[in-house]
């Protein structure tokens, strides 16, 4: 893999993508095709465009045009870029269609996990589980990792879209993930991995200038769910690698779209109210009050992610007990972060059930 298969795709991918999207913001508009602003959303600005994941995917698709020529000849499994494509597609057209005309969450969870079904079908699947102390790889039933796999691709393309709240935040954290998983990808030598990587690590990259606060143009159930498409098949790529990686790696880059998925799932359930309910006590909720500033709780919640992101690439080095007690560790750090971010003690005013609204990104 010589620096220029990495470096073309990724510039290729991060021009086309930044140029691109003004024409996405036009049409979108052309369309109506626009944020309105809800008791329950954080941006208060009207007309801002929606679409955005459409100028991500377009210089993703370009940059892998490219980036399959450098890395994919005589890869055996090359039929995975075919499922990316065909599942990535769907979940671009389910969530430009729910942006425009707004659809309930029962049927963009029945694409979604056709999506899924897709990727597994062209190879994407977690055959076995391996223990972080010996490397000992376990495996197995194939029906029972069909079902985690495609849980697991589900519930990544959700986690993502419930983390775009703020300007950039959902961009900018799929930036530093998709570097972390591409990086995963190039120690295991998983060249497809690589190629996927660097072409949407560069399409994000060239969207965020146009994203970040203040936003002119929102990435919208499009892209948020696109994304997460994507970065959960990437994760599945590095992951493929067994005798030198565990499965802890991915989670560990994942981590804070995970650790928002969970806690929101806990939040409403002791609550006892609906599980797909809207709130506003997701983590960047939390961070939005406790910064006091919208571009600081985005930047802190970057350096979250990077933080978690080199634990993950320290943990494709260590093995043994060693790994343990990093973890724990990483997981006390977590833990007590939470607990000052008042996850543990939830106040009245930012945990009262909110209206159900559009089934969408949280700023839609």
């Amino acid at each position: 893999m010589t620096p220029l298969a990495i470096v073309i795709p990724l510039l290729v991918a991060f021009v086309v993508s930044f140029l691109a999207t003004p024409g996405v913001s036009r049409i979108a508009r052309a369309l109506e095709v626009i944020d309105r602003p809800n008791e329950r959303k954080v941006s208060r600005r009207e007309n801002i465009p929606l679409l955005g994941g459409l100028a991500v995917a377009l210089g993703f698709f370009v940059g892998i045009a490219i980036a399959v020529s450098f890395f994919t000849e005589g890869d055996p499994y090359r039929g995975h870029l075919e499922g990316l494509l065909l599942g990535g597609l769907l979940i671009l057209s389910v969530g430009a269609f729910d942006d425009r005309y707004t659809l309930g969450p029962k049927t963009k969870l029945a694409v979604q996990v056709l999506a899924a079904a897709i990727a597994v079908y062209y190879g994407f699947e977690i055959r076995h589980l391996t223990d972080p102390v010996t490397r000992t790889a376990w495996l197995m039933p194939s029906w029972l990792m069909t079902i985690v796999t495609m849980v697991w691709i589900v519930g990544i393309t959700n986690a993502l879209n419930l983390l775009d709240g703020l300007d950039g935040l959902c961009t900018g954290v799929a930036a530093i993930i998709g570097a972390t998983l591409t990086i995963i990808c190039w120690q295991a030598s998983q060249a497809l991995g690589v190629a996927v990587g660097v072409s949407f690590v560069g399409a994000l990259l060239g969207f965020l200038p146009h994203n970040f606060s203040p936003a002119r143009i929102f990435l919208g159930d499009t892209g948020a769910l696109f994304i997460g498409y994507v970065l959960s098949l990437l994760a599945i790529e590095g992951y493929r690698q067994g005798s030198v990686l565990t499965f802890i790696v991915p989670l560990l880059a994942l981590a804070v779209p995970i650790m928002d998925v969970g806690l929101s799932v806990l939040r409403r359930l002791r609550r006892h109210s609906a599980v797909m309910q809207a709130d506003r006590s997701h983590i960047h909720h939390r961070l939005l009050e406790s910064e006091g500033s919208h571009r600081a709780a985005v930047l802190s919640l970057y350096f979250l992610t990077a933080c978690f992101c080199v634990i993950a690439l320290s943990f494709t080095r260590l093995q043994g007990y060693v790994a343990i007690g990093f973890l724990a560790a990483v997981l006390a750090l977590t833990f007590r972060l939470l607990r000052n971010l008042g996850f543990f003690a939830e106040s009245p005013a930012t945990t009262s059930p909110e209206p159900q609204g559009s089934a969408g990104s949280e700023r839609r």
